[in-house]
């Protein structure tokens, strides 16, 4: 059972969730596939003071790192494969998902395939999932929101067509 908490942030509520020190959730409210398959309780744990000062920075307009968490995405090897690429991209840029397909090993990944890991990212906004965009460098959907998704470019400096 993993525990829950809130966070009030400028595109709303957040939910986190946490097995101890690590955090294996974080989403917006409303967001498509909200805790898939997990089993969520309101509660404490350790793993949420450093989340939120994270998050605090974030929203501040600082650049921190996901690495300063401990995170746990639970999901398909394939899923973690690509929420672990979502994670190399900076601050600023962005790429496509056909770019992150033949960046994954093998090379041999299909855009819609990387498009599903990438729409089921478990913590979203620390696992930048924002920062990927369509073929053209437009914006595509978003579990999020695409206003969201925009908000979110805007805030860390890219400029979207």
């Amino acid at each position: 059972m993993l525990c829950t908490a809130e966070y009030s942030s400028p595109l709303g509520v957040l939910t986190l969730a946490a097995d101890g020190e690590a955090l294996a959730g974080l989403w917006l409210e409303g967001q498509k596939y909200f805790g898939a398959g997990l089993e969520m309780a309101p509660g404490v744990a350790p793993a949420f003071a450093p989340a939120f000062d994270w998050l605090d920075r974030y929203f501040a307009g600082k650049r921190p790192s996901p690495d300063e968490l401990t995170l746990v995405p639970r999901g398909t090897a394939f899923q973690r494969a690509v929420w672990a690429r979502l994670r190399e991209i900076p601050y600023g840029e962005w790429t496509t998902y056909g770019e992150l397909a033949r960046d994954l090993p093998g090379g041999a990944s299909s855009p819609r395939a990387v498009g599903g890991a990438v729409g089921h990212n478990p913590i979203s906004i620390i696992i930048p999932c924002h920062r990927v965009l369509g073929a053209d460098g437009g914006l595509t959907g978003y579990a999020g929101g695409v206003e969201r998704k925009r908000w979110l470019l805007a805030h860390e400096g890219v400029s979207i067509k």
